[in-house]
């Protein structure tokens, strides 16, 4: 999910008398469908193919070297070295891309995974394509590319990032034979106060945030605008997903993985999710940062209580790689990323700071690395985009996902 603080800011100026009144008055208005990529194919390398030509034709590109925007946006798929028993699909994540899991794809194939990820409806083109999308074009996506895969292996796991992780996790509840999950940043609740309205809004206001000239739309890998339906898309996942877990628990093993400064997630609500409905004894959730103080008697089990821990914890603070805490997005890349590591290419200085300290940072000047909407006095931050415990991660991920 992209995270604007503009978000919220705009949703605070809408009443709620205002915003009601102005839905009923719209209750029969429909949001007008752009251009969908499709679905139905018989294999995964018919739907990425028919994918990838739908994105040529559609796609406004951010850069000349179209060929490899169009390879880093499409479905990707990674084969282990021998023969695969176990596959795992993975789901971005509201205005992302299947780029998100460049680095996961790969640790998952070299543990034995046939591993695929999939674009979601509304993405790889331009933020304007998700004007109209609804959430069940999404879960449809979900479906056929979770039968596709069952055609090829015998135990099928699914994946996800933020709205990703939501709508694995929803099919998984319902489909008692897909055999785990691996969730990163789960955006089972916003952070942003009042998100309840947005799909009240999303009806007489096609954009939270107007597309201008003045800050960049998109990316070569993400969108940096959603139109205000996207939001509406997201908030009826996060509640959908929110009531059917409340309803069951997930009983097989799932790891999931949380920024405590996560500016987008309600993480103490996933905390508090997965302590109470994730019960398979293999299930782990690694938590960077600081844990809460104990709410209402009840401590997260943790590394060091004497038992085999439910949750690992890591610090978000590390001065030494100029890392301030961590952020939504970057639990998913390992330093090396080409485009998001270390010494990534894809710097994100668009980080809800001032206009000084953004074009510091476009200017190509040291800078310390946060979360959104992050400021320290004297210190310029960039979105991090990378994560220090990478391999160590994807250790505790092959761990969850060999049990039984």
């Amino acid at each position: 999910m992209v995270r604007h603080l503009q978000s919220s800011q705009a949703t605070r100026r809408w009443p709620r008398a205002l915003t009601l009144v102005a839905a009923v008055a719209c209750a029969g208005c429909a949001a007008p469908r752009g251009p969908m990529v499709p679905l139905g194919q018989g294999s995964f390398a018919q739907y990425r193919s028919e994918t990838q030509d739908w994105m040529a034709q559609h796609r406004a590109f951010q850069s000349d070297e179209r060929d490899s925007e169009l390879a880093r946006n499409a479905p990707m798929e990674w084969r282990p070295a021998q023969a695969a028993r176990k596959g795992v699909v993975l789901f971005h994540g509201l205005g992302d891309s299947p780029w998100s899991f460049a680095d996961i794809g790969q640790a998952l194939a070299g543990q034995g995974f046939l591993v695929r990820t999939a674009l979601l409806p509304g993405h790889g083109t331009r933020p304007a394509d998700l004007i109209g999308v609804d959430l069940d074009d999404w879960r449809r996506l979900v479906a056929q590319q979770a039968a596709l895969l069952a055609q090829e292996v015998p135990e099928v796991y699914l994946g996800g990032f933020s709205t990703g992780a939501n709508l694995a996790l929803e099919y998984a509840l319902d489909h008692p034979e897909v055999a785990g999950l691996v969730l990163f940043s789960p955006a089972l609740k916003s952070g942003v106060p009042l998100d309840w309205i947005v799909p009240w809004v999303a009806r007489v206001r096609t954009w939270l945030r107007q597309p201008d000239s003045a800050q960049p739309q998109q990316t070569t890998l993400r969108y940096l605008n959603v139109p205000t339906n996207g939001f509406a898309q997201y908030y009826r996942s996060a509640a959908a997903v929110r009531e059917k877990i409340a309803r069951q628990p997930y009983a097989r093993p799932a790891l999931l993985v949380l920024a405590q400064h996560d500016s987008v997630v309600d993480v103490e609500h996933v905390l508090g999710t997965f302590e109470t409905r994730f019960t398979h004894p293999a299930s782990r959730l690694i938590w960077y940062g600081e844990l809460p103080a104990a709410r209402g008697g009840a401590t997260p089990q943790r590394e060091g209580a004497g038992q085999p821990a439910r949750v690992l914890v890591r610090t978000d603070r590390l001065p030494q790689q100029r890392i301030s805490q961590f952020s939504h997005m970057g639990v998913l890349f390992s330093p090396a990323n080409p485009l998001y590591g270390s010494e990534g290419t894809q710097r994100l200085c668009w980080n809800g700071q001032d206009a000084a300290d953004q074009a510091r940072c476009m200017a190509g000047e040291p800078v310390w690395y946060s979360d959104w909407g992050y400021r320290e006095s004297a210190k310029v931050h960039a979105r991090l985009t990378f994560n220090p415990y990478f391999d160590w991660q994807a250790e505790v991920m092959r761990e969850v996902l060999a049990a039984e």
